[in-house]
């Protein structure tokens, strides 16, 4: 990989990557800090990332990272529950999609990666099992049981808000 390509990565895969790193870990700074650290690992790593492959190895970087960071922050349901509350009471959540973004944070780390790989960055099942390192099987039953998850809660506003 050159320099190029590599800044070519920087212009394509940025914002898409922070959006991801952001809804799993839940604070931006924390998240430009992974999605920094994605770009460094892959600069890294630049001779062994086959071309084309550049931003399956980002996600995986970033995946991981975020993992980490949110064992390592012993991250509870309590602390997004406190954060959902606060802003619920500032005004910052009005509408359907702001409740499932919340009802999203209220999922494991592993369901909510996969659905954010799936419905919002677009991957296929395969892709995402090589982003989070599992088999296909897995993926399909992190994401069955996220939308089971997620009905249950998104079934009562009183589960929500």
């Amino acid at each position: 990989m050159t320099e190029e390509m590599f800044n070519e990565c920087v212009a394509l895969f940025t914002d898409g990557l922070y959006r991801f790193t952001v809804r799993c870990v839940g604070d931006g700074a924390t998240a430009e800090d992974i999605v920094q650290e994605s770009f460094v690992r892959l600069w890294q790593s630049r001779h062994k990332v086959r071309p084309g492959c550049q931003k399956s190895y980002l996600y995986t970087i970033a995946y991981r990272l975020a993992i980490d960071t949110i064992r390592s922050r012993r991250f509870s349901s309590d602390v997004t529950l406190d954060r959902i509350s606060s802003a619920v009471e500032e005004g910052g959540y009005d509408d359907s999609g702001q409740i499932v973004l919340r009802a999203i944070d209220r999922l494991k780390p592993e369901w909510k990666s996969a659905m954010l790989l799936r419905h919002w960055e677009g991957y296929s099942y395969e892709e995402i099992a090589k982003i989070m390192n599992v088999t296909l099987a897995q993926v399909k039953i992190y994401l069955f049981r996220a939308r089971t998850e997620l009905r249950s809660i998104i079934g009562s506003p009183d589960n929500v808000v």
